[in-house]
């Protein structure tokens, strides 16, 4: 560790404020990329848990060294490594394309009150170095994730129709954009008034980008095609 930093590590107002404001500093610099992407948890929302996390810590050593109280000085922590999972849960949405969204943020906000609870120690190099960490995570990493997730692969459809025949057209389409369909499965289901649907699961290969923009639009211009979703 460095020995310039070591006036953070004592106990007294001075380092206190220090800890504090680097708690501060280091959720901001999450929260800033995550309110810039527009993210349900943002700026504010990361400098508040990083900062309650670094109170959290700086109160079980004031508990034990000022207090006397002779108890876990780590118990409090672990507490807050736990609970805040429940607000991380708050994050994590399933869109209508049945996809989960939000995973990030909620590793984010994970991560950012384990940041706090290092700021609290006053282990300045670790808060420092897992802040550019979680940084290059999300604004360097994520473009290999991105590159990965365009590449084609399998992906299921759920299409409902009313006419036996659409089945046909569909196929039609999957063809038209040079798709290659690995499996097809049909549902014949009875509806009110003795009506027909039909159910069909299709499985093709396909880019992220191309099923989003073109595929799943081109179906749904079908006649007599319902609904159509990736599951």
């Amino acid at each position: 560790m460095l020995s310039c930093l070591d006036f953070v590590r004592d106990v007294d107002l001075l380092s206190i404020t220090v800890r504090m404001l680097l708690s501060v500093i280091c959720g901001g610099l999450i929260g800033i990329e995550r309110e810039y992407k527009r993210r349900p948890a943002g700026f504010r929302t990361h400098i508040l848990i990083c900062l309650g996390a670094s109170m959290t810590t700086l109160t079980s050593q004031y508990l034990y060294l000022n207090m006397g109280m002779y108890t876990d000085v780590a118990r409090l922590g672990a507490q807050v490594i736990a609970g805040v999972g429940f607000i991380g849960a708050g994050t994590i949405i399933v869109t209508k394309h049945q996809r989960i969204k939000g995973l990030t943020t909620a590793a984010g906000l994970w991560t950012a009150a384990i940041i706090g609870l290092v700021c609290g120690a006053g282990y300045v190099e670790c808060a420092l170095f897992a802040t550019l960490m979680v940084l290059t995570a999300e604004l360097v990493l994520i473009r290999f994730e991105y590159r990965y997730a365009l590449k084609a692969d399998d992906v299921h459809l759920y299409i409902e129709y009313t006419d036996a025949n659409v089945i046909e057209e569909i196929a039609r389409v999957i063809r038209e954009k040079h798709l290659n369909m690995k499996d097809l499965e049909i549902t014949r289901v009875t509806g009110d008034n003795d009506s027909m649907r039909y159910c069909a699961i299709v499985a093709v290969r396909a880019s992220r980008k191309q099923l989003d923009e073109d595929v799943i639009k081109s179906i749904n211009a079908v006649e007599n095609v319902t609904t159509v979703e990736e599951l």
